[in-house]
């Protein structure tokens, strides 16, 4: 039980990487916060399951001008959280130079600056107990760029700055602040991906298989644990490979 007694915030919570790492911590002893657009259709059973130890919020990150307010009460409610796991994103895919300015900003608006606003609520509380993990989901394509996704690789991208940019902020108050970089994750978003480019994907990753949300699940908990007590401002690339 890695996470006894701790209690978690976790944004897009209710599906794929989100879902995987809320069932992950909870399995591990802790108390989770799970946050989403929309309340999952199996909420009561996965409460249950988690014998309690799961509260659901359904709130808007993309709407900015209440995501302070929002997070503010689950930290209230909580009595501060030991671990944060920024994960709640979208994508809207076009060539760059196809991409609307709103397409492109809405982007920026959930994967970047939400997940700034998150953290520095979290955070504060953090700072002020002397202790906590922040957790943040980049992703390669925020390190290496993709067709397509000017928009997603610059919101990565940018959290990827934010993140060693906090750690180094926040590092003396015992705060730690890392990010993930997922690859070729098996999801919704992947299963819309036409078979040809799948298994041309595949083919650029040595272990030749695409990863499973769990895979991203133990990541997060190895940095939300003590095992990673002396790691912060890094970006662990869980990828297979891909970018060996």
């Amino acid at each position: 039980m890695q996470l006894n007694g701790k209690k978690a915030l976790i944004t897009g919570a209710s599906r794929g990487i989100g879902r995987a790492i809320a069932d992950r911590f909870i399995a591990e002893g802790a108390e989770v916060w799970g946050l989403g657009t929309k309340e999952p259709a199996d909420l009561s059973d996965r409460i249950t399951k988690a014998g309690g130890k799961l509260h659901w919020v359904t709130a808007d990150l993309g709407d900015l001008s209440s995501v302070d307010s929002t997070i503010d009460a689950c930290v209230k409610e909580s009595g501060g959280f030991d671990i944060l796991v920024n994960n709640a994103g979208i994508t809207k895919d076009n060539l760059a130079f196809r991409m609307s300015l709103e397409d492109f900003q809405k982007v920026i608006d959930v994967n970047l600056t939400a997940a700034f606003l998150v953290a520095r609520t979290v955070g504060r509380d953090m700072i002020r107990r002397k202790s906590g993990s922040i957790i943040n989901m980049a992703s390669i394509v925020g390190v290496h760029g993709n067709g397509g996704q000017a928009n997603y690789a610059a919101s990565k991208g940018g959290l990827i700055a934010v993140t060693k940019t906090l750690a180094r902020e926040v590092a003396s108050r015992n705060v730690r602040v890392n990010a993930i970089a997922p690859g070729f994750i098996a999801s919704d978003m992947s299963d819309a991906i036409p078979e040809a480019a799948k298994q041309a994907m595949l083919e650029t990753i040595p272990l030749k298989r695409s990863g499973q949300p769990e895979d991203i699940a133990g990541a997060a908990l190895f940095l939300a644990s003590d095992g990673s007590s002396y790691i912060t401002g890094q970006v662990l690339a869980v990828d297979g490979g891909m970018f060996i």
